[in-house]
């Protein structure tokens, strides 16, 4: 049951004083006439932010980089998916009754991130069969980027990684839900993937580095950093007419959609909250297609 008591909500991470998720999930929170507040908290560790989640007022919160690998001391429960990741992004707090007339306060982690890129490759690349992935990337949003494909049923994932021995640990950690296969990239892949996922800075490699991925007539491709907005790899996605594209806005929107609901219990109102990102940033986020 959802509360109507006041709750505090927080991004906590570095480098996040131009944050949407204020926008996105105050929007939100208004649509249903909630008294909470989400704010932005930057912090150092996770240690200078305990008297915030220590709070009884502390509803939850997103964790960024560099926070999300230790977010988990801070947990009475982990969900599966984010201890599988190695990874937390979303604190819940939450009162579970003990069973003699009392509750205690609990925080939940969670994981988010691999929630709102499976939806998009279940709506965008369902029913295709046989289908090859590629996860450009080998840190944390990279393994997000392969349980989602694994979980959405891709058959085989490449990951690509200029150092091979990252991709290669990776490849390791999650053999045992596909076949994962670390190469060395920008390099030729063995055969042409349906589904890409960029999960390095947009501008951290130049646009002939992703020339040669879109091989397939079609496909999906999902950018998950929003700085700049059309990213290398989405300016040559894009050239590619049937190819469908998300960028890293509409990636945050969706495991934004999935928080809100933790947090809670209530539906994510999908419109308002783009909407609040399209009046803050005056474009809208979503999914293209060139045609």
């Amino acid at each position: 049951m959802t509360t109507t008591t006041a709750q505090h909500y927080h991004i906590f991470g570095q480098g996040i004083s131009q944050s949407l998720s204020p926008t996105i999930h105050n929007a939100a929170f208004a649509h249903y006439g909630l008294p909470h507040r989400y704010d932005i908290k930057e912090c150092n560790s996770l240690q200078d932010v305990k008297s915030i989640i220590d709070d009884l007022a502390f509803g939850g919160s997103s964790v960024t980089m560099p926070h999300k690998l230790s977010a988990g001391e801070f947990c009475t429960q982990v969900a599966d998916s984010a201890t599988r990741l190695g990874a937390i992004n979303t604190l819940i707090a939450r009162c579970i009754d003990t069973g003699d007339g009392t509750s205690k306060r609990e925080i939940h982690g969670d994981n988010t991130d691999w929630s709102g890129l499976y939806s998009l490759i279940k709506e965008h690349a369902a029913g295709e069969a046989k289908q090859v992935g590629l996860v450009i990337g080998a840190g944390g949003a990279a393994r997000a980027g392969v349980y989602a494909m694994a979980q959405a049923g891709i058959e085989r994932i490449y990951v690509g990684n200029r150092t091979l021995a990252k991709a290669e640990q990776i490849a390791r950690d999650f053999e045992d839900l596909c076949p994962v296969i670390p190469v060395k990239f920008p390099s030729a892949l063995p055969e042409a993937p349906d589904v890409i996922i960029g999960t390095v800075p947009g501008d951290a490699m130049p646009q002939e580095s992703f020339k040669g991925l879109f091989g397939n007539e079609r496909g999906l491709c999902i950018e998950m950093a929003y700085k700049p907005r059309v990213t290398n790899l989405l300016a040559v996605a894009k050239e590619n007419p049937r190819w469908i594209t998300a960028d890293g806005v509409e990636v945050l929107l969706r495991q934004g959609f999935e928080q809100f609901r933790l947090w809670t219990g209530l539906d994510a109102p999908e419109a308002v909250m783009r909407n609040a990102v399209e009046a803050a940033t005056g474009s809208k986020a979503g999914v293209t297609s060139s045609l």
